[in-house]
Parts: structure tokens; C-alpha cells; sequence
């Protein structure tokens, strides 16, 4: 039901309470895009430090991931136990650890474990940001205000790109020689405690999840927190609608609550949470946004040049996350995935067709011929704006709140899960699939799942527009 059919007064709803909230909260999502994105710049640093072939920058990339995996499996759980807040204070805390020891790191492994630490914060920001908000912000506007934390992932993406360009542009290059006698690619892992330090602070202003208090019978703090929020009288509707929810089935939630007891098979909900997640990251999405310097350069482009493309993907990425905000409430999910995945497959198909077209010049530099070098750049422009404005920040919007009360941690748990181990098999196979069987190739192989995944929607997913949390079934 949406909030009009509930009986919500638009004019009790504490806009710029909600507001506050929803900004210190998606801190974690630029934390992530950050910390996800700083990585695309520093590689000739990391290969130079660290004497690392295809593979080792692949495994060193890829590190994160392997973070990032277990980050999102724990943080549902603890969040059910400890709450939404303190996991994402918990996440701050890996962000500023990651950030000072990465730029420290004297060997392979010690980048490696700094980045597996990043990624636990990751993980756990990737999963817990969405739910906190989808918790404290009503129906009719959930979709939009859950989008932002897309918006705040490609403005933390953009953010690293930007702030390598400009320690790249003014040291001379990654491997030059800047502050303090360090490398500026050192530099662009230390950067980062900054906005860590901001995330940790904010949210000591921030509320707990209203749900999770009454989950732990805290139902007084629940209504305080409520009545801020949306006034005495919905708040009091609200507390009593989510004791009756979680009255339903009052047991601890576990992972076994993910099989269906009548037929003893995994819930529906589950497989299209995991198939929402994983797909998202088979149309290969983070070739870009990790690879973007380095892919660009494989094809003719200049490191200045290249880190400037990237810049330029992150500000259209952008863009397209503000036409979902405008459009989430309104047209709802699933139209936005499919047109996703239909455009996604075309433009990358477009990508693999020019890069099929690559030369080798005499002197081993590679170009594209022509003007496939503009349709590259453009097509693959295009593919990050279709993304941009579906299955990026839809998928976190749903992930968010397709999930039933009772099984929304666990879900989230192992539909995250899988989102970061599709995420790091893109991610560490990348450097070597570009080489054998080539980046055209590659390409196709995303555009294929980029196609799958129009199929998989129309038949796996449904819509959630506009429906109270307490009303998902599973």
C-alpha cells in the first residue's frame, strides 16, 4: 500500500529530519564508490612497489572483494543483533584502518590484507546503508531517497578519480614523487581518511532503525524516534504495525528462515535477491570503474587522457542516478531494470565490435582506427548511463526493501554475499581476459549478460513501488 492508502499526513513527515539522515547514512555509499574507485589510477604504482605481473595486480585489485564478500555477509546478521548504526560505525572505523595502511604498505601482502579491511567496510556499508534508509523513510518517496546512495557511490567513484587526476597532474604522474617525499599514488589511498573521519563522526547524530528497536522491544526509543520523523499518531500506527509484523513468526531470525518450510525449498525472494545482485555485476560494470585508467590506455589513450575519461564516466554517471531518483516513485522498479538490460546490452556490444577493430603500429602502440575510437568512448559512456539509471541504484533500492521483516537480515547477507563474489570474479579475471581472449571478446561476454538479465527480470522479479516494508512477502 502507499503511504496516501495508509492514512500518512505528508504535512507531519519531518522532511529535512529525514533528509539529515538519508545524507550522513549514504556517506557509506561514497565511502564505498571511494574506496572502490581509488584503486583505478594507483596500478603503475602498485606494479612499480610491488614488482607485480597481470596476475598480482589482478589479485591486489581484487583484494577488496574478498573483504567486501565477507563484509556484507556479517553485516546483516550484525545488524539484527547489534544494530544498523553501529555497523556502520563499525564500517567508518575498516575505512579509516584501510585508507592509512594502504598508503603505508611496504609489500604486496600488507596492501592486500589493507584492502581486504577496506572491503569489510564495504561490504558492510554496501548492504546496511539501503535497509537503514528503506527503515526510517516512507513508501511513497523510499525509492528516490534509497537512490541516493547510488548518487553518493559514483560521487565517491568520481571523488578518487578526480583526486588521482590531480595528484597524478601536479606530481608528474602515479609514480612521481609528491608530499613528503611519497609517491603520489600513496597519496591517493591516504587521501581517504578524510571523508572516513567525516562518515564516523555524523552518524554519532544519527537515530538507530525504529524497527530494529521494537525487534529488540525497545518500543519507547522506536516512538520517539517515529514521532520525529513522521508525527505522534503515525508513529504510534507505525510501532504497532511492526510488532504485529514481527509477532507474525517471533523466533531469532536465522539463515534457515531463507528455506520454505511448507515445501523445503529456498524462498523465491531469495533467488531473485541473489539473481538482482549478481547480474549486476556480470554486465561487468567495475571493468570500468577499476580498469578505467588502465583500458582506456590499453586503447591508444594517454594516462592523462585516460584518468580524464574516467572522470568524465563518473560525472554522466551521476546524472543518470539523479533521472532514477526523478523517476523510482513514479515508474517504478522493474521498468528501469529493463530498460537497463536492453540498453546495457546493446551499448556493450557496440564497445566489443570497436575493440574487435584494435591495431598494433610498428612501435607497439595500440589504436583504433578511425573514428572506433569515438564510438568506443561514446558507446561506453552510454553503457555507464543506462547502468547508472537502472541496475545501480535499483538494485540497491530492492535489495533494500523486497525482503520480508523477519528474513531481511539474513537475506541481504546472502544475496550481498553474492554480489561481491560476482564482483570479484569480474574483477580479478579482467586483466588477464583482456589479454586472452581479448577485450572484444570480453566484451560480448558482458553484453550477453547484460541480454540474460531482461529475461531474468521479467520472469524473477516483482514490483515493490509504493508498498509498506511491512507488507513484503516472501
Amino acid at each position: 500500500m502507499t503511504d496516501n492508502v495508509r492514512g500518512l499526513d505528508a504535512a507531519r513527515v519531518n522532511h529535512g529530519f529525514i533528509a539529515a539522515i538519508v545524507v550522513v547514512a549514504t556517506i557509506g555509499g561514497f565511502m564505498f564508490g571511494y574506496d572502490s574507485g581509488v584503486i583505478n589510477g594507483t596500478q603503475k604504482g602498485l606494479e612499480a612497489a610491488f614488482d607485480l605481473g597481470r596476475l598480482g595486480v589482478g589479485v591486489n585489485v581484487g583484494a577488496i572483494l574478498v573483504g567486501s564478500a565477507i563484509g556484507a555477509f556479517g553485516a546483516g546478521r550484525l545488524a539484527d543483533a547489534i544494530g544498523r548504526r553501529n555497523v556502520m560505525m563499525l564500517a567508518a572505523g575498516l575505512f579509516l584502518v584501510s585508507a592509512i595502511l594502504a598508503g603505508a604498505a611496504n609489500s604486496s601482502a600488507i596492501f592486500i590484507l589493507a584492502r581486504i579491511i577496506g572491503g569489510l567496510g564495504v561490504g558492510a556499508a554496501s548492504v546496511i546503508s539501503p535497509v537503514y534508509i528503506s527503515e526510517v523513510t516512507p513508501a511513497s518517496i523510499r525509492g528516490r531517497l534509497s537512490s541516493v546512495q547510488q548518487v553518493m557511490i559514483i560521487t565517491g567513484l568520481t571523488g578518487a578519480f578526480v583526486a588521482n587526476f590531480a595528484l597524478a597532474r601536479y606530481a608528474g604522474g602515479s609514480t612521481a614523487e609528491f608530499w613528503l617525499g611519497y609517491p603520489a599514488w600513496r597519496w591517493m589511498f591516504w587521501l581517504q581518511a578524510i571523508p572516513a573521519a567525516v562518515y564516523f563522526a555524523a552518524l554519532s547524530i544519527i537515530p538507530e532503525s525504529p524497527r530494529f528497536l521494537v525487534a529488540k522491544g525497545r518500543d519507547a526509543e522506536a516512538h520517539t524516534v517515529l514521532t520525529k520523523l513522521f508525527g505522534e499518531a503515525e508513529a504510534t500506527r507505525k510501532v504497532a504495525d511492526i510488532r504485529r509484523s514481527l509477532a507474525a513468526d517471533q523466533h531469532k531470525p536465522k539463515l534457515s528462515d531463507l528455506i520454505d518450510k511448507t515445501t523445503g525449498k529456498i524462498r523465491p525472494i531469495l533467488w531473485a535477491g541473489i539473481g538482482l545482485a549478481v547480474f549486476q555485476q556480470l554486465v561487468g560494470i567495475n571493468v570500468v570503474f577499476y580498469y578505467g585508467a588502465t583500458l582506456w590506455e590499453a586503447v591508444g589513450f594517454s594516462e592523462d587522457y585516460a584518468l580524464q575519461t574516467n572522470i568524465l564516466s563518473g560525472v554522466l554517471s551521476i546524472a543518470a542516478c539523479l533521472f532514477t531518483i526523478a523517476t523510482v516513485d513514479k515508474i517504478g522498479r522493474k521498468p528501469l531494470l529493463l530498460i537497463g538490460s536492453a540498453g546495457m546490452a546493446v551499448t556493450l556490444a557496440i564497445v566489443a565490435y570497436a575493440f574487435s577493430t584494435a591495431v598494433t603500429g610498428a612501435n607497439g602502440a595500440v589504436s583504433l582506427p578511425g573514428n572506433n575510437g569515438v564510438i568506443a568512448l561514446v558507446a561506453a559512456n552510454l553503457y555507464v548511463i543506462f547502468f547508472n539509471a537502472s541496475w545501480g541504484p535499483v538494485m540497491w533500492v530492492m535489495l533494500g526493501e523486497m525482503f520480508p521483516n523477519q528474513i531481511r537480515g539474513s537475506g541481504l547477507a546472502v544475496s550481498g554475499f553474492a554480489q561481491w563474489i560476482a564482483n570479484a570474479a569480474i574483477s580479478v579475471s579482467f586483466p588477464a581476459l583482456a589479454v586472452s581472449p581479448g577485450l572484444s571478446v570480453t566484451y560480448f561476454g558482458y553484453a550477453f549478460f547484460a541480454a540474460v538479465s531482461f529475461f531474468f527480470v521479467r520472469a524473477m522479479v516483482n514490483e515493490t513501488r509504493g508498498r509498506e516494508l511491512e507488507d513484503m512477502a516472501g
